[in-house]
């Protein structure tokens, strides 16, 4: 008889922070309630839903007022760079204002798809760099087969005092060092667990364990042994597994250090237990 594997978990006091995700997205609308309850059992207690274009944005900030653990970014994904204009990033900064609203992104370059022309992508990226910079917001950004004028832009319109995150982070060792140069944290999805995954593997093996931030980018990109199913944040539980496996560490100290992070970064309170 096969032995079951028993799924990974924390010790009790210790919990996890999804980094990024989609909860406004109809993968996850129809199960808000048992996805939030899930991740609660999973000890993953604190969540923040992404917003990408304006009516996504306002999901967010909803879906951040309903439930305590719920906070939100607003932006305008590169995918959707021809919605930017001045009445809607007029929009998104009244968004901003809400108390829940603790980042802005995600915003960025995405060269793999094009859905919005490059031009224009590069554009928008800008703008909303600067907004950020006005709102004193830690940037999310976006970069898809897009390293060298994601890092470019970046540069040019920073410094970024309020810091920020690679999410999804897909680049080698030697691309995360000029992320980090950029004062930048990186987020590691549920890639990481894909055996074919070897140069992220050695990104979150590498790269030092206080600049990392962990992510489910629920409802995609689901970590073994799920994939093929929606992602969810309790999923998050596997993705540190698999870190504290490659630092040769354990789970408890990957989910300590990993929450500390996001809690400076975007300035999150304490919950409740921790």
């Amino acid at each position: 008889m096969k032995k079951r594997t028993l799924p990974p978990a924390l010790s009790p006091g210790y919990g996890l922070i999804d980094s990024h995700c989609h909860l406004d997205m109809e993968a996850c609308q129809d199960d808000i309630e048992d996805i939030i309850r899930c991740a609660e059992q999973g000890q993953v207690h604190t969540i923040i839903t992404i917003g990408i274009d304006l009516a996504s944005s306002q999901r967010a900030v909803e879906l951040a007022d309903t439930y305590p653990g719920v906070y939100a970014s607003v932006g305008i994904h590169p995918h959707d760079a021809e919605e930017g204009d001045d009445i809607v990033y007029q929009q998104l900064k009244e968004l901003a204002t809400s108390e829940k609203v603790v980042a802005y992104g995600e915003i960025g370059l995405d060269y793999a798809k094009q859905y919005a022309p490059v031009e224009r992508q590069r554009l928008e990226f800008a703008r909303q760099l600067a907004l950020a910079k006005e709102l004193d917001l830690p940037i999310i950004i976006h970069d898809r087969e897009a390293h060298e004028d994601t890092v470019q832009i970046i540069r040019e319109h920073g410094p970024f005092p309020a810091g920020g995150v690679m999410h999804c982070f897909s680049g080698d060792t030697a691309f995360a060092h000029q992320v980090l140069d950029l004062g930048l944290h990186i987020s590691i999805p549920g890639i990481v667990t894909f055996n074919k995954a070897s140069e992220l593997q050695k990104v979150a093996q590498k790269i030092p364990l206080d600049r990392m931030l962990l992510e489910t980018d629920a409802p995609f990109l689901t970590p073994a042994p799920f994939r093929g199913k929606p992602n969810r944040p309790e999923y998050l539980l596997y993705t540190a597994a698999k870190v504290a496996t490659l630092r040769g560490i354990s789970i408890d100290e990957v989910a300590q250090q990993t929450s500390q992070n996001t809690k400076q970064l975007f300035s999150l309170p304490d919950q409740e237990g921790e």
